[in-house]
């Protein structure tokens, strides 16, 4: 099986912003305990209040899936509905 990497950033708009930033640790501690989640990082940039570098690491297409399905009915995914995404994945070998 394949590893499926994410990694990119979002851009978040200024009216959601201090309800992302709060929102954030909890949706990265929910991330982080997955089964088959292997790294889970979202930073903020400093010179660019509304943009976070994301990367993610799972075992494999199946983890990565449950992932997204997960999120999609979290409270971060409510919250962070209207983030741009700027988003690849991969499947690693």
């Amino acid at each position: 099986m394949s590893k499926v990497v994410l990694e990119g950033y979002i851009v978040v708009p200024d009216n959601d912003l201090a309800a992302v930033t709060a929102e954030l640790p909890t949706h990265i501690q929910h991330s982080r305990k997955e089964d088959g989640c292997l790294q889970f990082e979202v930073t903020q940039q400093p010179e660019a209040q509304n943009i976070f570098n994301v990367y993610e690491e799972f075992v494999d297409r199946h983890a990565f899936e449950a992932h997204q399905l997960r999120v999609s009915t979290s409270a971060w995914g409510n919250i962070a509905a209207n983030v741009e995404r700027h988003y690849s994945v991969t499947e690693i070998e």
